[in-house]
Parts: structure tokens; sequence; C-alpha cells
């Protein structure tokens, strides 16, 4: 049967207005993501010793201040080192998990969504359960427990984005390199970490991105000698008013972006 022209037409127009639609509703939710950057950038050059928007004077005193400042370095410095340590062991497990699935046959689901659990549940039920079991640990307040709290909260990103890697993977190069005589570790070593490696570096840059912004869990870890840089601002907020968070809320928004961008070169040298 012939399709009808009108109703083709009609499928046509709902089409592009669908389109449309949706790209109206990606600009709304882009704008409104973006419009606090557009008020705290600006903020935190002003030279007035409050918050003030726009300002009347322009400086980079706040800057120099968070620079300077002893405490907000010992932060910055401590968001780092967990940020990193925690992203490689979130890299290293999600690697491991991901190939593990690929390979396995019945219960593959339920295991995926345990893995996943960390990103779907809420991150206060993740931070309170977290803290109660290194509480019966004795892991409150160590670099170790921050590594292991934040490489669980990353290990989501590293499965999907290595999960998404070995879709186009094909597994019969492990086949290959097995009747060549080549042993499982430097088949791995080899043969299939180069082909996923761009979905294991995206990995590690999502985990370190979200170890790096997270104040929840952190809330609950943190002690007076280990305190990452958001559980500082947060305290700059609720204790204290100091335009310093100004400077370094618009540090992390510079670094953070920069850093997402990372996965989107890597992908699109993937596909290339």
């Amino acid at each position: 049967m012939a399709d009808n022209p009108s109703i083709s037409r009609a499928a046509a127009v709902r089409q592009r207005s669908l389109g449309w639609g949706l790209r109206v509703w990606v600009v709304l939710v882009a704008f409104v993501l973006v419009a606090p950057t557009l008020v705290v950038i600006p903020m935190s050059f002003g030279a007035g010793s409050t918050f003030e928007f726009p300002p009347k004077d322009w400086s980079w005193h706040w800057y120099a201040e968070f620079f300077t400042s002893k405490q907000w370095l010992a932060a910055l410095a401590n968001s780092v080192q967990v940020g990193v340590l925690a992203a490689l062991l979130a890299t290293v497990l999600g690697v491991a998990a991901a190939l593990a699935l690929d390979r396995m046959g019945r219960g593959k689901g339920v295991v995926r969504q345990l893995l996943m659990a960390p990103m779907i549940l809420p991150g206060i039920v993740v931070a309170v359960a977290i803290y109660g079991v290194f509480l019966r640990w004795q892991l409150n307040g160590t670099m170790l427990g921050f590594v292991l709290a934040h490489a669980v909260l990353g290990l989501p990103f590293v499965l999907t984005s290595v999960r998404t890697s070995l879709a186009g993977y094909d597994p019969t190069m492990e086949k290959a390199a097995a009747s060549l005589g080549a042993p499982r570790f430097a088949t791995l070593r080899k043969v299939v970490l180069p082909i996923i490696a761009p979905g294991v570096l995206s990995g590690f840059v999502f985990a370190f991105a979200t170890s790096f912004d997270e104040v929840v869990v952190a809330l609950f870890l943190q002690t007076p000698a280990i305190k990452t840089l958001p559980v500082k601002m947060y305290e700059s907020i609720v204790l204290e008013i100091d335009p310093t968070i100004a400077a370094a809320s618009s540090l992390i928004v510079v670094f953070t972006t920069i850093l997402l961008f990372v996965p989107a070169v890597l992908r699109r040298k993937e596909h290339s």
C-alpha cells in the first residue's frame, strides 16, 4: 500500500516541531545551569569585602587570598590527592568489573545494577551508609577512608565508559592472540587495553571530577585535619561570609569544564 502523502507530511511536521521543542528545552536547561556561573565569576573579581554583583571595583584580591591562604591550599591539596587516588582505584576496579560483565552469562544485570547503585541512590543515603560502615572500621577522618568512599562513587562512571568502549570490541582478537601463544596478562596489556584506552581514560577523568566536586560524603568523613575543598567552601558559606569562595568556585568551574572536555576529545579520536 502506498503511503498517504498527507500522513507523511503530518508526521514530518510533528517531527520538526518535536525537534524545535527539544532544542528550546535544552537551551533553557543550559541557561539555568550556566546562569549561576555568570554571576559567581564576575563577583570573584570584586574588590569589596562582601559579595557584590556587579562589582563596583575590579581586583584580583580574592584570588591572591586563595593562593596565599594555608587553609584553602591545604583543602585544595587534599581534594587533588583524594581525587587522583580515588580515580586510580575506581579505574582499576571499573575496568576489571567491565571486563568481567562482558564475559558473564546469567546474573549480569543484577551485578551491573549493584555496581551502578552509588550513581542511582540519593547522595545522602550513600553518605549515611558509608559513614556507618567507616565508623565501625575506624576509617572516618582518614585519607584511606576518603579514597575508598570516593572510589565507590566514581566506579559507576568508569564502568559505564569502559562498557561503551567494549561494545565495539571484537573478542576474536583475544582468541587470535591466545592461538599465537600470548598469555592472558599479555593479551590484556597489548590487545585489550589499547583498544579500550579512550574509555578507560574517560572513566578516570569522570571519576576524578566526581571526587573533586563531591561534598555530601566528604562532610560526613571530614575532620579538622583532613578537609576537602568543597567542604571548606561549604563552611565558608555556612559559618562565615568569605568572598574567597567566589574565587574558589570560579577556579573549580573553569578546571572541571576543561577537564570534562577531555572525554569528548577522546571519544572523537576513538570514532575517527
